[in-house]
């Protein structure tokens, strides 16, 4: 553990709580970089609960996850908040490429790290997500005992998402014909030496022709854009939320990503998370919302759903005045304790 870098979050700090960098490694041998937040006011001796986090999928430490790990630091947890492997300030030789896997090791391997720290007591760590790496903390939980509660905000299923479309909305020859061009794309890789960039959900043009781009969100947008569109730019592409680690604010994941995603199921699992906690919010008006309901139906008791009113899928990224922060550290030191 050492002093952080000078300041480089999109949020500002809380005078309340201290900031320091942590590095350690997954059972892959990757190294992931973190930053540890806790109470200033934490006494000698003292331990208080954990909380591992990440997300969103693209995003870094500096954004979202790092405003929510912050935030539940000043009330009375130590947080730590993660960049995946091959991304941000974590290690990984091929950058910008997602494991659905490795992404999942990560909160496990960030749980390891968090329950070595002396004022960490290690029977009470939960783990929260954001939007695309919900999934992956969910199917982390499956799997990981340790981990005593867990939550997402504004959750994405990728595995979901990538394989078949906003709403299941691919055709099986849309998924096919995704399947096909980048199984071929793994060639040309290899040829070249080194993987080509793509966008990871795959959208068809209205003669049926797949989109492709080496952006996730262009350099401006169009006059005619999408809102859900608008609402990521607003976020990723302006000072509100760009951060030049993040792959959403700069570049997009390898072409070949979406490959993964076909073959590994997030959550497949997930009643195995019970008598262990879910909490799943999500915006009243999120285009995503549908994620966090199917997920609550398919999810064992304890469990609940909260729709934030008036509150759309990007509002919960860093809008204060929508998340509900009184809940999750409620239901985290309730299921902490």
């Amino acid at each position: 553990m050492q002093d952080s870098a000078p300041w480089d979050k999109v949020f500002p700090p809380d005078e309340q709580v201290s900031h320091r960098k942590l590095q350690f490694h997954n059972r892959y041998g990757i190294r992931v970089v973190g930053d540890l937040y806790q109470p200033k006011a934490l006494a000698a001796g003292q331990t208080l609960p954990g909380l591992v986090l990440a997300g969103p999928f693209g995003a870094v430490k500096e954004q979202s996850s790092g405003l929510y790990a912050q935030t539940l630091a000043a009330r009375g947890f130590v947080t730590l908040a993660f960049d995946s492997s091959f991304t941000g300030e974590s290690g990984g030789e091929v950058r910008n490429v997602a494991s659905p896997d490795i992404h999942s090791e990560d909160f496990s391997a960030a749980v390891d790290c968090l329950g070595l720290l002396p004022q960490v007591d290690r029977e009470r760590i939960g783990a929260m997500a954001i939007c695309g790496l919900s999934g992956m903390a969910l199917t982390a939980a499956s799997s990981d005992a340790r981990i005593k509660a867990v939550a997402t905000a504004s959750m994405y299923d990728m595995s979901r998402s990538i394989s078949r479309g906003y709403r299941d909305s691919y055709t099986p020859a849309q998924r096919h014909a995704i399947v096909d061009v980048l199984s071929r794309q793994r060639w040309i890789d290899a040829a070249h030496g080194s993987p080509a960039l793509g966008l990871h959900e795959i959208p068809f043009d209205a003669q049926g022709q797949m989109i492709q781009s080496e952006r996730l969100l262009p350099e401006t947008l169009p006059a005619d854009v999408h809102p859900v569109l608008a609402a990521f730019f607003d976020y990723y592409r302006t000072p509100r939320g760009f951060h030049p680690r993040s792959i959403n604010s700069t570049t997009a994941w390898t072409a070949t990503t979406p490959l993964a995603f076909f073959a590994f199921p997030m959550a497949a699992q997930v009643a195995m998370i019970s008598p262990r906690p879910v909490l799943l919010i999500a915006g009243a008006n999120a285009h995503s919302r549908y994620y966090s309901e199917d997920l609550y139906q398919q999810a064992e008791q304890p469990k609940q759903l909260l729709i934030v009113p008036d509150a759309g899928h990007v509002d919960l990224y860093d809008r204060r005045d929508k998340i509900p922060f009184d809940q999750i550290a409620a239901f985290f030191k309730t299921h902490l304790a």
